[in-house]
């Protein structure tokens, strides 16, 4: 009734792979991935710091969050 994880992932994120984004970093995560919000939906962006205003190419959605990298 309720699949899995694989079944529903993405399914409820306001994003989709290689969607593209000009973003501001609001935080950190503890591995030193900058944090956006799309929606409010997190996404971690590599190579970013807090306040930097990027653009960025989602790679990979979960349920809860998404990775992106930046491309400008």
């Amino acid at each position: 009734m309720f699949g899995n994880d694989y079944d529903r992932r993405g399914n409820d994120s306001p994003i989709n792979v290689g969607d593209e984004f000009d973003v501001k970093i609001e935080d950190l995560g503890r591995d030193g991935d900058g944090i956006a919000k799309i929606e409010g939906f997190v996404v971690f962006v590599s190579g970013a710091g807090v306040g930097d205003e990027v653009k960025i190419k989602v790679n990979a959605v979960r349920q809860k969050f998404a990775f992106a990298e930046i491309i400008e």
